[in-house]
């Protein structure tokens, strides 16, 4: 395994708060790393003191085994994608991805070869001379991330850059992203507030909350396996609960419900089930599986993501269940009573 970054107790402080606290990881050469987290949470102050735009308050920031202490931005092995791409309108495709190599002093055949061949590996080949506001929006991104990766950086940086796009440009964008991260090979380190972005390009994400990292994993584990309450209610759809008693291996719901769940040391106090855990019509001798009654209030039609919310009937909880693809609901209608399963493997609980 080859550490291309390494962030050691890295800290930034305005004031009186704390953007991000102490912390510490690392990132692999060649991978594709996201950090995923709501607005405000430290992870673009995180990106601009990796990218040197921001002093660190304290730790350190080593690439390729060198630290990166008072380097400044232009000497530090990285770039940087933005959201707003900075893409300069007078100039052609040609001249926005040579415009920083000309700043290196290289000779005009060495740049028209890097050029063109960095545009033939984003998909522009025959674009040169194209003005940035005659492209579409993904052509646009591609340009943005071909005049960085023409300067062969150790890191490329991405600041929410989908995050302009309208949504189905942006579902296209992820996958050309994550095909040509794999294809370049470049290490990227993506920052988004998108779970989705995160889950389908990344290797490994980082789930940012306050200033602090509260899991990193691979998207898998943090779906399957959330090791925090935040990191379960905010990666991926759930259903949650507050617990008001925890006796005997059964959980009660605020409303009342109770559910198995053997073999805590905890009491706890939080609770998330993902809408595909619950079993429509389940075989009830499963083991430690938890059969309840409920009652459809409504059928929410999305093609292959139909779901059923539905209010269990010992209690007011109300909760979305997914459908399986190939489920036949024509049969279900509004007001309906069905059994509905949940196996307690799939009772995601928490402390706090």
């Amino acid at each position: 395994m080859n550490k291309i970054l390494e962030i050691k107790d890295l800290a930034k402080y305005f004031s009186d708060f704390t953007a991000v606290h102490s912390i510490d990881f690392f990132v692999e050469e060649g991978g594709f790393f996201s950090i995923l987290g709501p607005s405000g949470c430290g992870k673009t102050t995180l990106l601009r003191m990796i990218s040197g735009f921001e002093e660190e308050s304290k730790g350190d920031i080593i690439i390729r085994g060198e630290s990166m202490k008072g380097i400044p931005p232009e000497k530090r092995p990285v770039n940087i994608v933005f959201q707003n791409l900075a893409l300069f309108p007078m100039m052609n495709v040609e001249k926005n991805v040579a415009f920083g190599l000309k700043r290196l002093k290289i000779s005009n055949d060495e740049i028209d070869s890097r050029v063109k061949e960095m545009l033939a590996r984003v998909g522009l080949e025959g674009y040169e001379k194209k003005k940035v506001t005659e492209l579409s929006g993904g052509q646009r991104q591609r340009v943005a991330i071909a005049r960085s990766l023409v300067l062969k950086p150790s890191i490329l940086l991405l600041d929410e850059p989908l995050g302009a796009l309208d949504r189905k440009l942006r579902e296209h964008m992820k996958i050309e992203l994550k095909l040509l991260q794999k294809e370049i090979g470049t290490t990227f380190i993506y920052i988004t507030h998108d779970q989705s972005e995160a889950l389908v390009m990344s290797d490994k994400v980082a789930v940012m909350n306050k200033g602090r990292f509260e899991q990193i994993d691979t998207p898998q584990n943090l779906y399957k396996n959330p090791k925090t309450s935040f990191v379960a209610g905010f990666v991926g759809e759930s259903n949650p609960f507050e617990i008001v008693s925890y006796d005997n291996g059964v959980m009660v719901t605020t409303n009342g419900w109770k559910l198995e769940k053997q073999g805590l040391d905890y009491t706890p106090k939080k609770l998330f089930i993902r809408p595909e855990a619950f079993i429509l019509n389940p075989i009830v001798d499963l083991e430690n599986l938890d059969v309840v009654d409920m009652k459809i209030n409504t059928i929410l039609f999305d093609g292959a993501n139909t779901k059923i919310s539905a209010k269990i009937v010992e209690s007011n909880d109300v909760v979305l269940i997914s459908l399986p693809q190939n489920a036949q609901f024509e049969d279900l209608k509004e007001g309906d009573i069905v059994k509905v399963g949940i196996h307690q493997d799939d009772l995601k609980c928490y402390k706090e």
